[in-house]
């Protein structure tokens, strides 16, 4: 596909992906892409193309003879890294951001203990990197510096567990943390104790600490719970 055709059936994703998510298409509902590809002014080729890309989320759904159909929310591929954008964009964004840190209280605390069993010497200097960075990145409203640095953290800990399921998560933390970060749901100089934490567990993960990384992997994931309750109650 062309150029200009990512650029047509990304910005159809980008109208309609946060539609369906936000209930403005109930589940059941039929969308008529003849009709859709004249609102957006596209091409049929290119509305299929964005309806295959819904399709592969689990959004909708295509029959014949039916058309295209809004799936139920309980079919929706939740671990998508852009259904996950979308749905953090909505009104349900404080349910969405509790049910994703919750998820991260339950992974990433073993997957921190693994770290700290099979990291590299390589992983270990990545991580203590990482954490100096977002020491330097925490005052002075740097959030966006603290941000790229607080992903990268997180996502040397997922591959250094050795575990490629929770690797694979990577994409999903970066949403999070994004999310939060585009939306406002921090404070404007993150909390100077999960600061302090995140070079802790770096400490733990070098030191092959299991039982500690784990137990501050949980501190921090505590405090993010907190922190939601304030700022997304």
């Amino acid at each position: 596909m062309s150029t200009l055709g990512r650029g047509l059936h990304g910005r159809v994703l980008e109208a309609l992906g946060p539609a369906i998510t936000a209930g403005e298409y109930p589940p059941g509902s039929v969308l008529r892409t003849d009709e859709l590809a004249q609102r957006f002014d596209v091409s049929r080729s290119v509305m299929r193309e964005a309806v295959r890309v819904l399709e592969s989320m689990h959004l909708v759904e295509s029959r014949r003879r039916v058309g295209v159909t809004v799936r139920p929310k309980a079919e929706w591929n939740v671990y998508d890294p852009q259904v996950i954008r979308w749905r953090l964009a909505g009104a349900d964004r404080p349910q969405q951001l509790r049910s994703l840190t919750v998820l991260r209280s339950a992974i990433e605390p073993v997957a921190a203990g693994l770290a700290a069993k099979h990291a590299t010497a390589e992983q270990c200097a990545e991580l203590t990197e990482c954490a100096l960075g977002m020491v330097a990145n925490s005052k002075g409203h740097r959030l966006e510096g603290y941000l790229l640095h607080d992903i990268a953290f997180h996502r040397v800990i997922l591959n250094a567990s050795g575990n490629e399921m929770f690797a694979r998560l990577g994409d999903v933390v970066a949403e999070v943390l994004t999310g939060r970060t585009r939306h406002e749901v921090m404070f404007e100089d993150p909390d100077p104790a999960a600061v302090t934490l995140h070079v802790r567990l770096a400490e733990a993960i070098r030191a092959g600490d299991a039982g500690h990384a784990e137990a501050l992997t949980r501190e921090i994931a505590e405090g993010a719970l907190q922190e939601l309750d304030i700022l997304a109650p």
